[in-house]
C-alpha cells in the first residue's frame, strides 16, 4: 500500500502546484485589469504569459464545454473543483 500512498501524494503535490498557478494567474490578471501594475512591465507580462501557456491546454476543454458568461471566466474555478474531487476520490480509494 505504500506505493499507492506515494502515488497519491505525488498527484496531490501536482494538484497543489496547479491550483497555485491558477491563483497566481488570477491575481496577476486582477493587477493588470485594475491597472495596479502596468502591462508594459516586461517581467510580469512574461511570467503571466508563461503561466497562460501552461494552463491553456488544461483550461481550453473546460472553456469549450461551459456556456459563454461574458467577461467572467469560470473555467479556473471549475478546474480547481475537479482537481479537488479527484483528490477526494483517490484518497478514499487509498484508505
Amino acid at each position: 500500500m505504500s506505493g499507492l500512498d506515494a502515488l497519491i501524494q505525488i498527484i496531490g503535490l501536482l494538484t497543489n502546484v496547479l491550483v497555485m498557478l491558477i491563483i497566481i494567474q488570477f491575481i496577476i490578471g486582477l493587477l493588470f485589469a485594475f491597472n495596479v501594475v502596468n502591462q508594459s512591465n516586461d517581467f510580469l507580462m512574461a511570467f503571466y504569459n508563461s503561466i497562460n501557456r501552461l494552463l491553456d491546454p488544461v483550461l481550453r476543454p473546460i472553456r469549450n464545454m461551459m456556456p459563454n458568461t461574458g467577461a467572467i471566466d469560470f473555467s479556473p474555478l471549475v478546474l480547481i473543483i475537479i482537481l479537488q474531487v479527484i483528490m477526494i476520490i483517490l484518497s478514499s480509494i487509498a484508505y
